[in-house]
């Protein structure tokens, strides 16, 4: 069932990947860079009549990829001085104005309400200034002045090219219908007509849609035709009615649909498609869009004419892919990966022809870790640094949420089964007259509480529920309730087991990170990122240091909360203090090339500053309890008797007083208006629900020795889920959605967007459980190579064409004894270079912490 399991899961990736290529190099051959989609594409993801759009006309979606909403910051960092030009009649006037509110809404306000329509006008956003002329024809000089003045720019650079526009956008045709009866489409065409070989420049051999990489070639003429407005026209005004008619309009943009087909000549079809069939999008008069149309309008041409330029500038997360080649995103990984095969083979060879004892340490199973764990990294960088799959943008709608998050819960109902007991728990189940009972928070029960989380996490990232505040509340809990997870567990066997040696330290770091600390490298990112691991990880050294100083003494429990108490005010003391962590990351920058945000990450610790000590007290709690019940240590103390007196008791008080908190946490957490008041509460607040939730989940025999297997099994690779979810599940460094592209071209809601989201699910679920089996492998050899390579592989979770036969020489050693032995130079350095890297632990830890310093270096 497993092997055929992984061989489906194997030949749906596949599928994905052969189906993109087709889509890319066949349905999209003439536009892999989403740039004509850009221009003529599109459909409103939160129309007025969708539910829960209380902002509607926010959330334009481009067939294929993410459109950006520019900021102010992001235009000045695009032009980088140059000008934005818009010439025409009220339609591009209205431009005008959505793009100066961009650069300061207050001061375009102001200006807007003093300005006179008809005039030209100018605004000053700080480095970028805005002009409009008026030219309801298209027939006055300053037109073709303008436009040959931007051509000139862009082809030949010189003094005053910074003060020519770096972006025009033309847009006019209502004017001819307005006031002319007769020849109105000829007086039209001769306007059009004259700007026609004037917009043709540098466009290329009759294309409307240049490769990105030509924008900073500065060979491209960023200018745009805005078609001829549709009014509404049941609202127009009388005087409007009569002469701006679907017979003048509609011929006036069928011209221009020509004079682009035949030119070259960008025309904006786009802004057609925001108002077809949307009465809302318009204002009362019916002849002008509402502001956040008139702003997504604007977004297109931003799109066009900044996303390659500011993606190269900003770098992650790359979440402006309309248009966008992702050219120079991460430009030596490549080589690290040549010389990674070539370090394998090499390896693999090496290994063929050397002693047992080498053979052992370089065995089969190693290199199929090595290699799932490489294929993994391909696929995420293919996903998310490649137009290969499409990507689309994310909107929040309650009913999918609440239809996911049910479908997650019934799967985990009906995967409930009885716990056996695990050897590996620090806490050892219950022997009882009715049998096993097993152990407060035991494996199977940590486990199906990370999996379930998990799904939910998931859900709230894929749906972009980050906006909804009650959602929101819930995942900051569990975040917390992982923390909680990672103070008890680490707390409890520190107290227990007494073992603080590097050998605990090191595989717990190592596996935690490795995949967070190698995705940087492919994908361009940085290791703070995926803050999950960094965070658990820091938690962890916190734990460690604290049950470490002065462990002779952890059985006094005044002591020991002492020295949790702290732990607990030097930790605060560090994100207080002012400009002390400033410091710190100073440092790593340079001296290790490390560029992290220190303000995201003191957010993210404050976030959940207490929960974690919370957990470190629960563990000792429950130690000292379980001891006492069980006269492990206190056989004769007389409070072991009495707490076996009044156990009873106790256990129903802190069932009632769990039912009672969780209501009231509800109740107080509804009160906050906002993200920001939550997140000042959350450090307090967040231990009541969670212990809550612990006392109720274990409060009966039934409900400890039952678990969700679904849902255990996904915590076993949710560290693996949550970070590659960033890359192979989400899109854009989480910022938009995957999508395949297949099996609906106009990818609307309820046209392939569920059969994504199924397709890519299976391959992301399978890949994050062979990444968790592969890391687990790679962190065993590296922790003890020498017990490692006496160790059988028959739990491995294996790729259906890795097989473990002899006969595939690139995945196994086994036949090695068939091959000669050699004893010259080459076999004595592969027996010196693997003697010291079996030496001791922290020549190998040196290591791989001096290549990763070699790396890092190399990238900053």
């Amino acid at each position: 069932m497993r092997q055929a399991i992984g061989r489906g899961c194997f030949l749906s990736t596949l599928a994905i990947l052969l189906s993109v290529v087709y889509r890319q190099y066949w349905l999209d051959a003439d536009d892999h860079y989403k740039c004509s989609a850009l221009l003529t594409r599109g459909h409103w993801l939160d129309p007025p009549t969708e539910p829960y759009s209380s902002q509607p006309f926010k959330n334009w979606q481009p067939p294929g990829c993410l459109m950006h909403e520019y900021t102010g910051k992001d235009i000045r960092t695009c032009l980088d001085g140059q000008n934005i030009l818009y010439i025409g009649d009220s339609t591009a006037r209205q431009l005008f104005w959505a793009t100066a509110k961009k650069l300061n809404a207050t001061a375009a306000d102001e200006e807007m309400r003093e300005a006179d329509r008809h005039k030209n006008l100018t605004f000053d956003g700080d480095d970028v200034t805005v002009n409009f002329i008026w030219d309801p024809f298209l027939n006055s000089s300053s037109v073709r002045r303008e436009v040959l003045s931007h051509a000139d720019s862009r082809t030949h650079k010189h003094d005053g090219a910074d003060q020519a526009a770096g972006l025009i956008t033309i847009g006019a045709g209502l004017w001819y219908a307005r006031h002319f009866e007769s020849d109105w489409l000829d007086r039209f065409r001769s306007s059009v007509d004259v700007l026609t070989p004037l917009l043709s420049v540098n466009n290329g051999a009759n294309s409307a849609t240049p490769s990105p990489s030509s924008v900073n070639r500065g060979g491209t003429l960023h200018a745009y035709l805005a078609p001829v407005q549709v009014p509404l026209y049941d609202v127009l005004s009388p005087s409007r009615a009569s002469t701006m008619t679907p017979g003048k309009i509609n011929p006036m943009n069928e011209y221009l649909y020509n004079v682009s087909h035949n030119s070259g000549v960008k025309v904006i079809w786009s802004q057609l498609l925001m108002t077809r069939n949307q009465k809302f999008a318009y204002e009362e008069s019916g002849l002008h869009v509402v502001e956040s149309v008139a702003s997504r309008r604007v977004d297109v041409v931003l799109n066009m004419r900044c996303n390659a330029e500011l993606s190269l500038k900003q770098g992650y997360p790359f979440d402006k892919t309309c248009c966008s080649a992702y050219e120079r995103t991460s430009p030596s990984w490549t080589w690290y990966l040549v010389v990674w095969s070539f370090s394998l083979l090499l390896l693999a060879g090496l290994g063929m022809h050397s002693k047992e004892s080498i053979r052992n340490l370089l065995s089969n199973e190693l290199f199929r870790a090595i290699g799932t764990l490489t294929l993994v990294l391909v696929y995420c960088y293919v996903a998310d640094r490649t137009q290969l799959l499409n990507k689309t943008q994310k909107h929040f709608r309650c009913p999918e949420f609440l239809l996911l998050s049910a479908i997650a819960a019934a799967l985990g109902v009906l995967s409930i089964r009885r716990s056996t007991a695990d050897a590996s728990s620090i806490a050892q189940p219950v022997v009882k007259q009715q049998g096993v009972d097993q152990s407060f928070l035991s494996r199977d029960q940590t486990d199906e509480w990370k999996g379930w989380m998990q799904f939910v996490i998931l859900i709230y990232h894929y749906t972009g529920a980050s906006r909804i505040l009650w959602i929101y509340q819930i995942i900051r809990v569990l975040v917390a309730s992982y923390l909680f997870m990672t103070g008890f567990g680490h707390a409890l066997f520190f107290y227990r087991k007494q073992d603080y040696s590097i050998k605990r330290c090191a595989t717990v770091l190592v596996r935690l990170n490795m995949l967070s600390c190698l995705l940087p490298f492919v994908m361009n990112t940085d290791y703070l990122f995926y803050y999950f691991a960094p965070l658990v990880s820091f938690w962890f050294a916190v734990v460690y240091l604290t049950m470490r100083i002065g462990h002779s003494h952890n059985a006094s429990s005044p002591f020991l909360l002492s020295k949790i108490g702290m732990s607990a005010i030097a930790v605060n003391g560090l994100l207080r203090y002012p400009d002390l962590l400033e410091g710190m990351f100073a440092l790593l920058q340079q001296t290790c090339g490390i560029h992290w945000n220190v303000k995201e990450w003191r957010f993210r610790l404050q976030l959940d500053l207490y929960i974690v000590y919370v957990g470190m007290l629960a563990a000792i709690l429950y130690s000292r309890i379980s001891d006492s019940l069980y006269k492990q240590r206190f056989p004769t103390q007389n409070h072991s008797t009495t707490l076996q007196r009044h156990w009873r008791t106790i256990r129903v008080l802190s069932v009632i007083v769990a039912l009672m908190t969780l209501p009231a946490f509800w109740m107080f957490a509804r009160r906050f208006r906002d993200k920001f008041d939550y997140n000042w509460w959350v450090p307090y607040l967040s231990p009541f629900p969670i212990v809550s939730f612990i006392i109720l989940r274990n409060s009966h025999r039934w409900f400890r020795n039952m678990h969700s297997s679904i849902f255990a099994w996904l915590g076993r690779c949710s560290l693996e889920t949550f970070t590659l979810q960033f890359h192979i599940w989400l899109a854009a460094d989480t910022k938009g959605l995957l999508s395949l592209g297949i099996f609906g071209r106009n990818i609307t809601h309820t046209d392939g967007r569920h059969c994504d989201l199924i397709v890519l699910t299976i391959a992301f679920l399978w890949l994050s459980w062979l990444t968790a089996d592969a890391t687990a492998t790679i962190t065993r050899w590296i922790i003890d190579p020498g017990r490692f390579g006496r160790e059988r592989d028959t739990n491995s979770m294996l790729l259906p064409i890795m097989k473990k036969s002899g006969r595939n020489l690139l995945w196994t050693l086994d036949r090695a004894d068939d091959q000669p032995k050699h004893s010259g130079i080459l076999s004595r350095m592969v027996k010196a270079m693997c003697t010291v890297w079996t030496a001791r632990l922290e020549v190998r830890l040196f290591s791989i912490v001096l290549s990763m310093w070699a790396l890092n270096m190399s990238y900053a």
